[in-house]
């Protein structure tokens, strides 16, 4: 794995057409996020975070510009290759947890690891230690309808950390949970970043949880900066 940042944007554009019109959302845009930090995005509806998390994901691909994972440039890779390097390197929490509902946690979480080509008692028990650690053991055997909705987010944070990816890239991970049960997912999440050593890039609104990463961002005309101590303190 590179020694260098875990996600960097070289110069990256991406903008869509809406009938005769052109919508540029990132414009030339230069980011990175280096091993084991957690960076918090926080910016306006329609500023561009999907748009953003879309490419640092490989979900999408910028119209110039290069997206570099661990060192490596994407620019050019074929979809199959982009897939196999995501489901190795990345890890995503939404903000709609995304479970299959056939399936209880385990099997959940099991899932990634299972299609990465692991075997089925070596995903299990993997699978268990996060849940374990998540404080979510014990609902192991429960399929999702039967959880709370941080008892989902858990499962899909675990999820996410399956494959033990290098990067974690989360899209509103509380935006769907009451004040409690927001910071207590955020908080289980901070501390399985800080455990696993990931690098982390969290799009919320809440400010409150923004403030225990390590730096705060902001989308302002296509561009990320670093949000300003009276905006964050805002």
């Amino acid at each position: 794995m590179s020694d260098g940042p875990r996600l960097q944007l070289h110069n990256v554009s991406r903008g869509f057409q809406t009938g005769e019109a052109r919508l540029d959302i990132l414009k030339g845009t230069n980011f990175a996020v280096h091993p084991g930090e957690l960076v918090a995005m926080v910016a306006p509806s329609g500023a561009g975070k999907s748009t953003l998390l879309h490419i640092c994901g490989l979900l999408d691909r910028p119209d110039s510009g290069k997206v570099l994972i661990n060192g490596r440039d994407t620019t050019g890779l074929d979809d199959t290759s982009l897939s196999t390097l995501r489901g190795r390197e990345i890890g995503f929490v939404y903000q709609f947890h995304h479970l299959l509902p056939e399936f209880d946690a385990v099997e959940n979480v099991m899932m990634p690891q299972l299609i990465a080509g692991l075997d089925r008692d070596t995903a299990h028990e993997r699978a268990m230690e996060l849940l374990n650690y998540l404080h979510i053991g014990p609902r192991a055997t429960h399929r999702p309808a039967e959880l709370s909705g941080g008892e989902q987010q858990r499962v899909a944070i675990a999820r996410a950390m399956a494959n033990a990816p290098s990067l974690l890239l989360a899209d509103e991970p509380t935006g769907n949970l009451d004040p409690g049960t927001s910071d207590h997912v955020f908080q289980v999440l901070l501390a399985l970043v800080r455990a696993a050593g990931v690098s982390a890039l969290i799009a919320t609104h809440n400010m409150a949880l923004a403030a225990r990463a390590d730096r705060i961002i902001t989308l302002h005309d296509g561009h990320v900066v670093a949000k300003a101590p009276e905006e964050s303190a805002a």
